[in-house]
């Protein structure tokens, strides 16, 4: 009877004997089998074969001229350690099975084999072989992934410290249209590194690393460092992460040293609901001396729930309100009741994101003063002018 092979895809089956005509029997009976055979007639041509070739099972013989097949085992088992290995012999020793087993052959026959067995043996190998195969390449692929990971971070790591190295602020000027003068500045993050150049990326890679806190500790020596070049109100944003930051509340803190002319614009609004006891923290923030403001008031539900966590002393009304204001009564029915709504509560309104003469037009008609956006100045490094256009 002869027994087919019961893996998937036909396995190739590699026979080594040096007795040529037990060679082409073998070979015969395994073509049946459905695999496909390619004999050596000795260890070395063995060797040579599995060199250029992959292979689902080594047959082999033991007694041999030249490499027996014991030290053909130990030879394929230095450079391939997943491939079984069945031995045959006529001559069985105890000390050869030793060793056979030893040096991991999978079966140690003694010939003659029937044909059923043999096919039993060489499909039960492949089976196992395989496996074997894959979870060593699982196992590999699994420390190449993990590899590929801590040098991304390590990468990350180097790319945020020098973004942390290099960091700077440029400014964007507040005007207060009433006084036609310059009401405070917003000071927006910078920095040399490249691949963290926009602040979103830089914030990213440091909710990433766990380094928040080292962001805004940077942050905020900057800024402290240029307060004194101005006698303008500074924003300075603030990650909700930072209110569990200790620096944060020392009157110590470089930042803390000017806190009468900052402005702490508290963004990533989602992240309050995670910091415990937020209204107590901010209560601590304003014995220091600084004010609260929120932005994107009017982008949606977190804005209006964040005036109630942190009753925030100034809010600035949403860029998507505002453009386009001139032209659309409902946002101009928008800003009129969040202006309104805002005077009840004794909060200061800024109008953010003006880019045309018309919208900035509509806001002083619907009662707003202070205003910010391209049409009066880009952010730059020295505390820019502004420009006022469309009288």
């Amino acid at each position: 009877m002869t027994t087919t092979m019961t893996t998937e895809t036909p396995a190739r089956v590699l026979v080594v004997d040096d007795d040529e005509s037990l060679l082409h029997i073998l070979a015969r009976r395994f073509t049946r089998m459905g695999h496909a055979v390619e004999c050596a007639r000795d260890g070395k041509a063995a060797i040579l074969a599995l060199a250029t070739g992959t292979f689902d099972v080594v047959v082999s013989d033991i007694a041999m001229p030249g490499m027996d097949g014991i030290e053909l085992l130990i030879a394929i088992r230095a450079v391939d350690p997943d491939v079984p290995i069945v031995l045959m012999t006529g001559a069985p020793q105890v000390a050869t099975a030793a060793r056979a087993i030893e040096f991991g052959a999978v079966r140690y026959l003694t010939k003659p084999v029937p044909s059923d067995q043999l096919g039993g043996v060489v499909a039960q190998a492949v089976t196992s072989g395989r496996a074997a195969r894959i979870q060593r390449e699982t196992v590999a692929l699994a420390g190449h992934v993990k590899t590929q990971l801590v040098g991304a971070r390590t990468m990350l790591e180097a790319q945020f410290a020098n973004a942390i190295e290099t960091l700077w602020m440029a400014y964007q000027p507040i005007f207060s249209w009433s006084t036609k003068q310059t009401y405070a500045y917003e000071a927006l993050v910078r920095n040399g590194e490249p691949a963290l150049a926009s602040p979103l990326a830089l914030f990213e890679a440091a909710e990433s690393l766990g380094r928040v806190h080292a962001l805004g500790r940077a942050i905020r020596r900057v800024v402290a460092a240029g307060a004194s070049s101005t006698g303008c109100k500074l924003f300075v944003n603030l990650h909700a992460h930072d209110l569990s930051d200790p620096e944060l509340f020392s009157p110590e803190a470089p930042l803390s040293r000017v806190a009468s002319q900052v402005v702490l614009e508290i963004t990533e609004r989602e992240a309050l609901d995670q910091i415990p006891d937020v209204q107590a923290h901010v209560g601590a923030l304003r014995s220091l001396g600084y004010q609260i403001a929120i932005d994107d008031l009017g982008a949606g539900y977190a804005g209006l729930t964040s005036v109630a966590q942190l009753r925030p002393d100034i809010v600035k009304i949403d860029m998507s309100l505002v453009r386009g204001v001139d032209h659309d009564p409902i946002k101009q029915i928008l800003v009129k009741m969040m202006l309104g709504v805002a005077r009840e509560m004794g909060m200061v309104v800024v109008a953010e994101g003006i880019e045309t003469a018309s919208e900035r037009a509509m806001l002083v008609t619907l009662g707003c003063d202070l205003m910010q956006g391209y049409l009066f100045a880009k952010a730059g490094r020295a505390f820019p002018a502004v420009t006022v256009e469309g009288e």
